[in-house]
């Protein structure tokens, strides 16, 4: 890590938006499957499938290893600290500072993903000084792309990021926020 930029803190809560973001815990692991073996989840995340107990375990792992190499945050989406509805991510990436999002099939339609990148941007904003926050969607994704516009982003006029995941072909969009 160059000294240009600040380790991530060893524990991390946010609040505002009527969510909570906390960091993962052994006490999570679960409950993580049901948020996290979903078809939906499957098909449009990076996140293993299918993801079982063995899954969520190693999810946990790398929720810590990322931070402490100073990658990426991962955090549960909750309304009061509490349960785990989903998963909020931030990380420094080459294409710059990028969210990701999941929300259990349980608890969708509650505007939980929206609110929960808006605390998290307005974390990257303030903590990490960024200029942009981006998404990287699939167009076909079209809950991925109502959060994108009602949490304020915009499609960027770049090129499309295409490659493979488990399988299948893939074309993101990135979607930018700019620091307010």
């Amino acid at each position: 890590m160059s000294s240009t930029t600040s380790s991530f803190p060893e524990r991390l809560e946010l609040s505002g938006e009527g969510v909570v973001l906390r960091d993962w815990t052994e006490a999570d692991l679960a409950a993580m499957p049901e948020l996290f073996d979903h078809a939906d989840i499957a098909y449009w995340t990076p996140i293993a499938s299918p993801f079982d107990a063995a899954a969520a375990h190693a999810r946990l792992a790398r929720s810590r290893q990322l931070r402490a190499e100073g990658t990426a945050i991962l955090l549960a989406i909750t309304v009061d600290g509490g349960a785990p509805l989903g998963e909020v991510m931030l990380r420094r990436a080459p294409e710059g500072t990028e969210l990701g999002y999941a929300v259990g099939p349980a608890h969708r339609g509650q505007g939980l993903a929206v609110r929960a990148v808006k605390v998290m941007a307005s974390y990257a904003f303030e903590q990490w000084n960024a200029e942009q926050v981006i998404l990287e969607l699939e167009a076909e994704n079209a809950a991925s792309v109502a959060v994108a516009t009602k949490a304020g982003f915009r499609l960027l006029d770049v090129p499309l990021i295409t490659g493979e995941e488990k399988g299948r072909p893939y074309s993101l969009q990135t979607w930018g926020l700019d620091r307010p």
